[in-house]
């Protein structure tokens, strides 16, 4: 899987995420402080990595700023993406799950590198949910999506 990975600091925990997701096999696409020479702005990196998922570029992507919301809000605005602040392994499995989730945020302040494992297990053992009134939620964001685009 190729996962674009954004981060406003060069964090401890931002670099084991990089190395974690490697680790398990995943192709990564790094965004802002992790990589040289790019904006390391959450506002603009977030975002970066989320265009990679709408676009199909990536199939999932990880923001990461100071608290984790900054990185989240950029995310959401890119027409597609689904992120969610995760900051234990049942929001993260739920997120999947329930939410669809396409873009996983984290906090860079409140993450150990041993909840990072935790969540990042739930995160890729979720699958989204079949069950049709939650498909008919994740139905129901889009549309939310497309009214919000459409001229008034």
């Amino acid at each position: 899987m190729r996962i674009s990975v954004s981060s406003d600091m060069d964090e401890p925990v931002a670099r084991a995420l990089v190395d974690r997701l490697r680790e398990r096999g995943h192709e990564v696409v790094t965004h802002g402080a992790l990589r040289p020479g790019d904006d390391p702005q959450w506002a603009s990196c977030s975002a970066a990595a989320a265009r990679d998922v709408a676009d199909g570029t990536s199939d999932q992507a990880v923001v990461c700023c100071w608290t984790g919301t900054g990185a989240s809000i950029a995310a959401n605005k890119v027409p597609g993406v689904r992120a969610a602040l995760c900051a234990d392994a049942y929001t993260a499995d739920g997120a999947r799950r329930w939410n669809d989730a396409n873009v996983l945020a984290l906090s860079l302040r409140l993450t150990s590198e041993p909840l990072l494992g935790e969540i990042l297990d739930a995160w890729f053992a979720a699958a989204p949910s079949e069950d049709a009134e939650d498909r008919r939620n994740v139905a129901r964001v889009g549309r939310l999506e497309r009214d919000r685009a459409a001229p008034a």
